[in-house]
């Protein structure tokens, strides 16, 4: 399981090193494919930037607590809180399902495995992840944790997408090859 200590360092490496991770969430669990990385200071698209909600959470809370939204009127979005020398959070994107494929095909209306999770707000409806999971610790249960891979995963960074304000850094990590991404890395 990944330790609180993990997330005590940018969001960039954060991000980039959850690559090829599990996320285990109840009776399901994937292969982390997708990540984007958000700094609490100076980045216009991050929470923090317009939501005092945001810098209230970041106060309150350890690193690798989650941080739930509901984004657009439309999709839960989980992203896990980085505290380090500088802020922010990891958008968990997009994941490569490899536990409990059924049950998140039947909590999607899918039969297709490869768009299932390829996507943050598609990935937290085949988990079944709401408000409710808001604020939980995603380093000290089990049943809600990442797990560190045993292979170095081939990482690809671009532009984060989904956004209008501060699209261009290249915060967005991809799991090279990867079919299960939400949309293919920019080479």
């Amino acid at each position: 399981m990944i330790r609180a200590t993990f997330f005590q360092r940018d969001p960039l490496t954060c991000a980039r090193e959850l690559i090829g991770a599990e996320l285990i969430w109840g009776r399901c669990a994937g292969k982390i494919v997708e990540t984007e990385a958000y700094f609490a200071e100076n980045d216009e698209a991050c929470h923090t930037f317009s939501r005092p909600s945001a810098r209230d959470f970041i106060k309150q809370n350890n690193a690798g607590a989650a941080y739930i939204y509901f984004s657009y009127g439309a999709h839960w979005m989980l992203n896990v809180l980085v505290k380090g020398r500088e802020d922010g959070f990891v958008l968990i994107r997009a994941l490569e399902p490899v536990r409990g494929v059924e049950l998140m095909k039947k909590r999607r209306r899918l039969k297709n495995d490869v768009r299932i999770c390829s996507g943050p707000g598609k990935l937290t409806q085949a988990l079944d992840i709401t408000q409710r999971h808001h604020k939980m610790d995603l380093c000290g249960d089990a049943r809600h944790c990442f797990v560190s891979s045993q292979k170095n995963a081939e990482v690809v960074a671009d532009a984060r997408i989904g956004i209008s304000r501060s699209a261009h850094h290249p915060w967005r990590f991809t799991l090279r090859g990867s079919k299960f991404v939400s949309r293919p890395a920019k080479l």
